[in-house]
C-alpha cells in the first residue's frame, strides 16, 4: 500500500505547481519571458545564418564541402558545457571580448544558444536542400540559374520543410541548460531561464516552481513536437497535391 504521509509533499508541490501556473505567479513569469526572449532570438539568429549555410552546402559543388558537412554535423553534438566553457572563456575579464562585458548577461545566453542551434538548423538543412536539388537539378541547368539562385529557389521551395528544422532547434535550445548556467549565472531576474531555475529548485528543495516550470516545458516540447509533425504532412499534401 502507498504511504499517503510519504506522499503528501509531492501531492502539495503538484498543487502547487498548478496554483503558480493558474494564477500567473510573478517569478514564474518572470522566467517565462526570459526563456522565451533568449530563445527566440537565438533561433531566429540561428536561422538567419544556418539557411543560407546549409542551402550553399546542400546545393553548392566545391572543394571541403564535404568537410564542411562532416564538421556541420559533428556540431550537432557538441557537449553544452564545453560550448558554455568555451564562451566563458572568451567573455571573461581575462578573454579577448571581455571588454564588452557581455558575461552574466542574457546577450551571452543568446550567444550560447546561437552556437548550439545553428549547426542542427544548417545541417537539418543542408539535408533538405541536397535532396530537393537531385531533383530540380536538370531545370534548373536548363534554366542556367547560378547555386545561389538555386539555394534561394530551394529556401523558398522546402520552407515547409525548413520550418521543421527552426522547431527542431527551438526545441534545443528551450532544452538547453550547462552552457547558458556557465555563461548566464542563473541570476534571479536577470539570467535565470526555466531549465536553470529547475535545477536550482530542485536542489533546494522547493519543488513547486520546479514542477511548474517542468510541466510548462513538456508542454512546449509537445506542441513543437505536433508542430513539426503538422508542417511535415502539409508539405507532404502540397507536394503531392
Amino acid at each position: 500500500m502507498v504511504n499517503k504521509d510519504a506522499m503528501e509533499p509531492f501531492t502539495t508541490a503538484f498543487a502547487n505547481a498548478w496554483h503558480l501556473i493558474w494564477t500567473a505567479d510573478a517569478d514564474l513569469m518572470g522566467v517565462l519571458a526570459l526563456s522565451f526572449q533568449v530563445t527566440g532570438l537565438a533561433v531566429l539568429v540561428s536561422c538567419l545564418i544556418g539557411f543560407p549555410l546549409g542551402a550553399i552546402l546542400g546545393v553548392g559543388r566545391f572543394a571541403g564541402r564535404s568537410a564542411s558537412l562532416v564538421a556541420i554535423n559533428a556540431l550537432m553534438g557538441l557537449p553544452p558545457v564545453v560550448v558554455g566553457l568555451g564562451l566563458y572563456l572568451l567573455l571573461s575579464r581575462a578573454g579577448p571580448l571581455g571588454v564588452f562585458g557581455l558575461l552574466y548577461t542574457p546577450t551571452a545566453m543568446v550567444i550560447a544558444q546561437t552556437v548550439l542551434v545553428t549547426p542542427i538548423v544548417a545541417a537539418l538543412t543542408a539535408q533538405v536542400t541536397e535532396e530537393m536539388h537531385r531533383e530540380y537539378r536538370d531545370l534548373f541547368a536548363t534554366m542556367g540559374m547560378g547555386q545561389v539562385q538555386q539555394a534561394a529557389t530551394l529556401l523558398w521551395d522546402g520552407r515547409f520543410a525548413l520550418t521543421t528544422a527552426a522547431l527542431a532547434g527551438t526545441g534545443r535550445a528551450f532544452a538547453e541548460v550547462g552552457a547558458v548556467m556557465i555563461v548566464g549565472g542563473n541570476i534571479d531576474h536577470v539570467t535565470r531561464v526555466m531549465t536553470t531555475t529547475i535545477a536550482l529548485e530542485t536542489s533546494r528543495g522547493e519543488l513547486a516552481l520546479a514542477l511548474g516550470l517542468g510541466l510548462i516545458l513538456l508542454v512546449l516540447s509537445l506542441a513543437i513536437n505536433a508542430g513539426v509533425m503538422g508542417l511535415r504532412n502539409m508539405g507532404m499534401r502540397l507536394a503531392h497535391g
